[in-house]
């Protein structure tokens, strides 16, 4: 049986009245990205080394 994704809110999503993505990262080696309010849409795909990049340069 396959994985399934947690999906996840930041915890500062609530300031943004639902405008916001969820996060998925218990999946080996790649961390899932997609839109809260489309949740059947596209999904993105990270590798985690890229994934950890992309945050530590949002909270520079």
């Amino acid at each position: 049986m396959a994985e399934q994704p947690n999906w996840r809110k930041s915890s500062r999503s609530s300031a943004n009245q639902g405008n916001c993505v969820e996060v998925a990262d218990n999946l080996p080696g790649r961390v899932l990205v997609r839109d809260s309010k489309d949740r059947s849409g596209p999904v993105l795909a990270f590798g985690p080394a890229t994934w950890r990049a992309f945050v530590r340069d949002v909270r520079g």
